[in-house]
């Protein structure tokens, strides 16, 4: 008895032969299911969907030159004006000018139209090609049923952005431009107050600071070379006081000498008047006889004025209480020889008084001299003091002049900027593909509904034919046979048909073919109608 043959299910001839069995299980679902999908999609409404390229342009003057005040990346300020453009009040404004979503506009709640729109309208950031890092374009699309509506949309969008991203270039601009005023003011007081501390400080301390150091060492210097000389001076006056003193004291005992002699030979001698009268009266007689230049006219004229001169000194030394002292001892001098006599005591007392007067000029220069000296030495003694107070408030108003300055540059770029961007010379948003006109919606898209269908339906075929072989029961051949039973097939006898029988069959066979060739062509054709007609 022979082995039992092996099971053919598995096999591709098996799969094959179900597939011709069971065709019409796995074709009438895959073309009612792609139908109904075609039936859907063709009754869905369509939306259409413009769409607008949006390049940011740089500004026309380069950045070397001017340097914008708005430095914001391209995606950040896209969200900022997404969310003012996407805004109620916007898209409110948008809906009532193009009458969009009247099925709910006509509601209370005006809320769901302008979550539609907002569904309804795409933003999507481009690309540079070759520099997937760089994001210098963005695209603006919008859905709508009807595609000139869509495109009009568009276009009022993006002429939204482009007005807003100007409008917001400028407004911040403008508010960089007054915040950089604001702390130049501020910054400028700061500077003026350092300027007129360090005035203060510079006026308070005068002499004192570090560079007056090299004066205040030089006038020190020469300061103590004057003391040194006016010491010395003043040493030299006391020396020439002692002589002077020493030698009145000599001519005073002379003059006491005198005094006696004078009161022995009281009588004879004239006075001093009776000199001068005698002298005039010589001089009185040559001047008869002989010219003025004669050297008998010039003598007496001298002795006359020696003679006067000692009168007066005479006289002037009479009026002080220690000379009419003395004269009380020594006696008044009434001639002209006791006259010449005390002269030089005269002038030995006039020396002795202007020396005193020096002594007393020389001890108040040292004085002077001395204070002076103590104050440019507690100068030299504070100028590293003062040379530490200082560099603090040179260095706080360094500082403040550097912050001054900065300012300064920053404000003049920010309102070179602000003027570029009120001329609307910088940094702009431009169009360079325009809101187009859809020429068929991009929902549905019949195509892929078709494929889709086409799975879908094919997937459900596939099903219902599994399942209906296998609750078949019949063995449809000798292959059938062997899955069932071990017994060996001797003999396979075919069917055997009358003709009617057969001319039926054949029919029957056209028929199914024509079906099936009908389906597989209705298919592609509505596909490809799909596609182009959208």
């Amino acid at each position: 008895m022979n082995n039992p043959q092996k099971s053919p299910a598995g096999t591709l001839q098996y799969y094959f032969s179900v597939i011709r069995r069971r065709q019409w299980w796995l074709l009438l679902p895959m073309f009612a299911v792609w139908a109904a999908v075609m039936v859907a999609a063709w009754l869905i409404p369509p939306k259409y969907r413009s769409e607008t390229v949006i390049i940011v342009e740089q500004q026309k003057v380069p950045e070397q030159y001017v340097v914008p005040n708005v430095a914001v990346d391209l995606q950040q300020r896209l969200q900022s004006m997404t969310q003012q453009i996407l805004s109620r009040t916007r898209l409110l404004g948008v809906i009532n000018t193009f009458h969009l979503y009247s099925n709910k506009r006509n509601n209370s709640d005006a809320d769901l139209a302008v979550e539609g729109m907002r569904r309804d309208v795409k933003i999507e950031l481009v690309q540079a090609p070759g520099r997937p890092w760089e994001l210098s374009a963005f695209k603006i699309s919008y859905s709508a049923g009807n595609p000139t509506l869509a495109q009009q949309v568009t276009r009022q969008l993006s002429s939204l952005f482009i007005e807003e991203n100007l409008h917001n270039r400028q407004q911040l601009s403008e508010e960089t431009t007054r915040f950089l005023e604001s702390q130049l003011e501020r910054a400028g007081q700061n500077l003026a107050d350092q300027e007129e501390r360090l005035r203060d400080f510079k006026a308070k301390y005068l002499g004192e600071l570090p560079e007056q150091l090299q004066t205040n060492i030089q006038i020190l210097s020469g300061l103590q070379t004057r003391l040194q000389a006016a010491t010395e001076a003043l040493d030299q006056a006391n020396q020439q006081k002692l002589y002077l003193e020493s030698l009145l004291n000599q001519y005073k005992s002379v003059r006491s000498q005198l005094a006696v002699r004078r009161g022995d030979s009281k009588g004879n001698p004239l006075t001093l008047d009776e000199e001068l009268d005698k002298l005039r009266a010589e001089l009185a007689d040559i001047s008869s006889r002989d010219t003025p230049r004669h050297p008998d006219v010039l003598r007496l004229k001298r002795q006359i004025a020696d003679a006067e001169a000692l009168k007066q000194q005479v006289d002037a030394e009479s009026n002080s209480s220690k000379r009419d002292e003395e004269m009380e001892i020594a006696g008044r001098p009434r001639t002209l020889s006791e006259l010449q006599a005390i002269s030089p005591m005269l002038q030995i007392e006039g020396q002795i008084k202007s020396n005193k007067l020096e002594i007393a000029n020389r001890q108040q220069e040292i004085s002077r001299l001395e204070a002076q000296l103590d104050a440019y030495q507690s100068r030299l003694n504070l100028t590293p003091v003062r040379e530490q107070q200082l560099a603090a408030i040179t260095r706080d108003h360094e500082q403040s002049r550097t912050n001054y300055e900065s300012l300064l540059n920053k404000k003049m770029q920010s309102e070179m900027a602000t003027n570029l961007e009120k001329r609307q010379e910088g940094e702009q948003f431009r169009i360079i593909d325009p809101a187009n006109f859809p020429q068929k919606p991009y929902f549905p898209d019949r195509l892929k509904f078709s494929l889709l269908g086409l799975i879908l339906g094919t997937g459900i075929g596939a099903g219902v034919t599994v399942l209906v072989e296998a609750m078949d029961e019949q063995i449809h051949s000798g292959e059938d046979l062997l899955t069932i039973t071990p017994v060996p097939i001797l003999v396979s006898i075919p069917l055997l048909q009358t003709a009617e029988e057969q001319s039926r069959a054949c029919w029957h066979q056209r028929l199914q073919t024509g079906a099936a060739l009908l389906i597989f062509a209705v298919i592609p054709v509505v596909t490809v109608l799909s596609y182009y007609k959208g």
